[in-house]
């Protein structure tokens, strides 16, 4: 079985806005994932490690995939990380990992798909930079030899253009048109116009070529939030084609995960976006999955997608007693994540419920309340009690030391009763 998301209604979340209806696109089939036509946002993610180490490279795509990435990237670029894409696959399987690999190919992409064809075949989908292909003639036909393997093996293609590697042949000719103009444009808006046109002109390259309309997807990333919605703004109004989304070299920590929320939440709030992937760069020895957790919780907290039981959780202040709360609640978040790969299987529509842990009688009730199950903890000169509630009743109060683990013992019991 794929390790995979469920989409699941949730009753204590109001219905889709309108402002959030999807921009239509084609349906584009990856493995057994579909992009686009309306279908859920699809969260990817890519390994960072050496792809020739097939053991190392399968280990965090299935470390990525329990996480919840339902399509994982990786770097393709030399003979040896060619060559061990097949293990790579065959290892996955072994693993009964069927998340699909998407191979990510530069400059020398159009050899290694020729000289490996097993690994041609056993990708799921390619991803090609148009400037990184090649220069002059060498560009088209590299180019048109990539297609060509993308057709032989029926496999679709993302074309992503990135403006740190922007086609310098495009880039120039409307700079240069630009400077004939009476009044010349904004250096940057011509800039967005390149980036959309050059990924616009790949794409029907590679229709004459022979690839088929519904297998191409497209990207345009820049590294600045307003320069990526205002590029991904213009390429939706321009085409059908299903879209990928990443605010590119997004940085690290709080920095990335902010810029990368500001930027695809317009976007996708505008009903833009049909992938998307958060480019982190990982803390020293840091987790790899954490971009994926950034990429559910953009799409969940949007109303979008639905992966993993809501904590809710008050800040804390002068009113709080103690740390206790904050101590439950990130006990509570990272049971239901940890238990997630699990219930998914059993226990349909449990993604999307809502746990409250709360500090202290001011929103405390009121918040449990809202919740599927909440619990409100005592605060400064609080009577030291508990009380429960499950779906707006108050059930029962805890009390004394073992508060954390009755507590999660009601959260598994209304699991088991309520999800099928």
């Amino acid at each position: 079985m794929m390790f995979a998301v469920s989409v699941a209604a949730n009753p204590h979340t109001p219905s889709m806005p309108i402002s959030l209806l999807r921009h239509p696109t084609v349906a584009v089939r990856i493995g057994q994932v579909i992009v686009g036509a309306g279908a859920p946002v699809v969260v990817q993610a890519m390994t960072n490690t050496d792809s020739a180490d097939a053991k190392a490279t399968a280990a965090q795509i299935i470390q990525l995939a329990r996480a919840g990435s339902e399509l994982v990237r990786i770097t393709v670029n030399t003979n040896e990380a060619a060559a061990a894409v097949p293990h790579i696959r065959e290892q996955l399987l072994q693993q009964n990992c069927q998340v699909p690999i998407i191979g990510d190919f530069h400059f020398n992409g159009h050899k290694l798909l020729r000289d490996h064809p097993a690994c041609a075949a056993a990708l799921d989908k390619y991803r090609i930079n148009p400037g990184n292909v090649g220069k002059g003639k060498k560009r088209d036909e590299q180019f048109a030899a990539m297609i060509e393997m993308a057709c032989q093996y029926d496999k679709p293609v993302r074309i992503g253009v990135n403006w740190g590697s922007l086609d310098q042949s495009v880039l120039a000719r409307f700079m240069d048109e630009n400077a004939n103009l009476s009044q010349p444009r904004d250096t940057k808006l011509v800039m967005y116009d390149a980036m959309v046109t050059s990924a616009l002109e790949s794409a029907q390259q590679a229709e004459a070529w022979g690839l088929a309309h519904d297998k191409i997807i497209l990207s345009c990333k820049m590294s600045g939030v307003q320069d990526l919605i205002a590029v991904y703004q213009q390429l939706a109004q321009r085409c059908d084609y299903p879209l990928h989304l990443g605010l590119t070299e997004a940085g690290m920590g709080s920095k990335g995960i902010v810029a990368s929320t500001a930027a695809l939440a317009v976007l996708l709030q505008q009903g833009i976006g049909d992938t998307i992937r958060i480019s982190l760069t990982p803390e020293p020895g840091g987790d790899r999955t954490q971009e994926v957790i950034v990429a559910q919780e953009i799409l969940q907290s949007l109303g979008l997608r639905a992966f993993t039981p809501q904590v809710i959780a008050c800040p804390g202040c002068g009113r709080t007693s103690s740390t206790y709360f904050q101590q439950l609640a990130q006990d509570i978040q990272t049971y239901l994540r940890h238990n997630m790969p699990v219930w998914r299987k059993q226990y349909h529509g449990v993604e999307a419920m809502t746990v409250a842990v709360m500090g202290c009688v001011v929103n405390g009730p009121g918040e449990s309340k809202h919740a599927n199950i909440g619990i409100s903890l005592p605060g400064t000169g609080e009577v030291p009690v508990a009380p429960v509630y499950v779906d707006g009743e108050k059930t029962v109060t805890l009390k004394g030391e073992r508060i954390a683990e009755e507590f999660q013992a009601i959260i598994d019991e209304y699991i088991k009763s309520h999800y099928v």
